[in-house]
């Protein structure tokens, strides 16, 4: 293992330029802030990603097809705002593009459309996919994996196969005698899904919707977001009240995609979403840690694992 780094190890893989910060940009800004080495793998470029702004539509897939690139860039720039120096895309930049998606049956839940580019990443074969992971992996030496349920949250086929990914390459980099070229096998202690609480959210927009705000008016209930989860299966909660206005920094940078408006933001929909300081997630692999006695949840997704 690379002597400079830290005993505090984490890797987290997303599916798209955003997703990191909106789901767990605090998360990643405090523990780089705490000197843990946080590395981000990012599974596509988002190159179907709908555009929020008006002048920068030329970059589209149906136009220039430029929108990848100049995304991979937001992401350069939010990863400096939330301190994380270690960012690498999967297989390497453009090796698998964003496979875009629809919305189902329901009105609820993504699906995959019915034509997909040839690199599209739901397309990818999940060993080969699996083995890019395994190499980082082996490298960093993670002691916490962060990546999505196996909905990909709300059912993107991007976020669906991040997840395979995350929990194909986790396996696959314990084994000794696997892919040896690809370095030392490594045994990630905890591995954990992020999650979004019902009775959360559901406060949240409540308030919300009092207080008034794009896209809330519509909206009746937290459910009808799709991919919520009991509160009762959350095991950790990590505040980020302290790097906040670090996380809002990074999710303005992602300006092709997300409008900010302190305390909620919106895509493309313009359906407004609540900002977390606190972000919660579900130990999908690994023994819980030290929970907190007055919510019995982990507050340290390092909690009971060593360097």
């Amino acid at each position: 293992m690379p002597v400079e780094l830290p005993d505090r190890r984490m890797l987290l893989v997303h599916a798209h330029p955003d997703d990191e910060s909106i789901g767990t940009g605090a998360t990643m800004a405090r523990y780089a802030a705490e000197g843990a080495h946080v590395t981000l793998v990012t599974c596509t470029q988002g190159e179907q990603g709908e555009i929020v702004l008006p002048e920068l539509a030329h970059l589209a897939p149906e136009h220039d097809d430029a929108l990848g690139p100049h995304r991979a860039g937001e992401l350069a720039d939010a990863m400096a705002q939330l301190k994380v120096a270690d960012h690498r895309f999967l297989g390497g930049p453009g090796r698998y593009r964003d496979s875009g998606m629809v919305w189902g049956a329901d009105g609820r839940r993504a699906v995959a459309p019915d034509q997909l580019d040839a690199r599209a990443f739901w397309s990818a074969d999940l060993r080969e996919a699996a083995d890019h992971l395994v190499a980082v992996i082996r490298e960093v030496r993670p002691q916490v994996l962060v990546t999505y349920d196996e909905h990909g949250g709300y059912g993107h086929p991007d976020h669906i196969q991040a997840h395979r990914v995350a929990t194909y390459a986790r396996d696959l980099a314990a084994v000794r005698s696997y892919r040896t070229d690809l370095g030392p096998a490594w045994d990630v202690p905890k591995v954990y899904w992020t999650a979004t609480p019902r009775e959360v959210l559901q406060e949240a927009l409540t308030a919300l919707r009092e207080r008034g705000g794009a896209g809330f008016d519509n909206l009746a209930s937290a459910d009808d977001f799709g991919y919520v989860v009991d509160l009762a299966d959350v095991d950790a909660v990590i505040d980020g009240s302290d790097h906040l206005d670090a996380k809002m920094a990074a999710m303005r940078a992602h300006a092709t995609q997300i409008d900010v408006h302190w305390p909620y933001f919106t895509l493309s929909d313009n359906v407004g979403q609540p900002i977390w300081a606190q972000e919660y997630f579900r130990l999908a692999h690994g023994r819980r840690g030290p929970a907190d006695p007055g919510t019995a949840v982990e507050t340290d997704l390092f909690a009971g694992v060593g360097p």
